[in-house]
């Protein structure tokens, strides 16, 4: 009997300590690729992934965005890298405050190494603005950017403008008036902002173009930018994506629930040829026989 409460024990101590370790390993994995990645390519890599994430002792889900904690994680980065070495920055975020992205921007731009970031998946709204202070953006085929328009509450501040426009001075309330001059100020920051980090990647015009493409509210919030898009606008975009960096996002795992949503061998496949079957409509796989 005595054995059997001291097993019970042991499994409740170790029950309550495996996440605590499974946690440790995890980030020592993470280092080691990051360290694998650094030496391949002789720079210093940052990871600015956003995933939802479980709160320690309750276990609720929270989702993460940039924060002004992430910024001055960034930037005491950037300060511990050497002037000529260059910075890989991994980013996968749905945005977040602009202070932060406008720091964590302005740190990547002022820095003299070259500046790649990788967009493995998505870098939304704050994470497009900070992908713009780049030398090269390293986008997957599928990944995306988005429009970096200002958002004044819970209205882009375009179209807070545009609504003002259609109506006479005196049909508006002194609180819409005020909401107006916000988001013009707010437009004309992030346009301004957008250029400056642009401006000596290109020539001043072709770097206003851009600026006024990303902001003017031509396509909503979050608004899908893909690779093709970008290039057409001009931004430095290429697609040779490192193997290590889609290696690091396994090691960043989305929150597991109940029941997967998606669910596939995670095996490569290699092509099989294909033959067109006379006796039916479609196509089938060759057989031995």
């Amino acid at each position: 009997m005595e054995i059997l409460i001291a097993i019970l024990w042991a499994l409740l101590i170790g029950s309550a300590f495996l996440p605590m370790i499974q946690q440790r390993m995890l980030e020592a994995a993470r280092l080691r690729l990051m360290e694998k990645l650094e030496k391949k390519r002789r720079s210093r890599v940052i990871a600015l992934i956003h995933r939802q994430e479980q709160m320690t002792l309750l276990g609720f889900p929270i989702m993460r965005y940039i924060t002004i904690d992430d910024s001055e994680e960034v930037l005491r980065a950037i300060r511990l890298t050497p002037a000529d070495t260059p910075i890989d920055l991994i980013l996968h975020t749905p945005g977040g405050l602009v202070l932060a992205a406008e720091q964590i921007a302005f740190a990547l731009k002022k820095h003299p190494g070259k500046i790649t970031v990788f967009v493995p998946h998505y870098a939304m709204s704050g994470g497009t603005l900070i992908a713009l202070a780049a030398d090269e953006i390293c986008m997957d085929e599928n990944a995306v950017l988005g429009p970096v328009d200002p958002q004044i509450g819970t209205c882009p501040a375009a179209s807070i403008l545009r609504a003002v426009k259609m109506k006479s001075v005196n049909e508006l309330d002194d609180q819409t008036l005020i909401m107006a001059d916000i988001a013009e100020k707010a437009l004309n920051q992030v346009r301004q902002f957008v250029a400056c980090l642009l401006g000596d990647k290109m020539d001043a015009e072709r770097a206003q173009q851009i600026a006024e493409a990303l902001t003017d509210g031509r396509w909503t919030h979050d608004y899908p930018i893909t690779c093709e898009q970008a290039k057409e606008l001009g931004l430095p975009i290429t697609t040779d994506m490192p193997e290590e960096v889609y290696m690091l996002m396994n090691l960043y795992p989305q929150q597991l629930q109940r029941r997967p949503t998606v669910q596939y061998i995670p095996l490569p496949y290699q092509p099989h040829p294909m033959r067109r079957d006379r006796t039916a409509i479609g196509f089938t796989k060759d057989s031995d026989g």
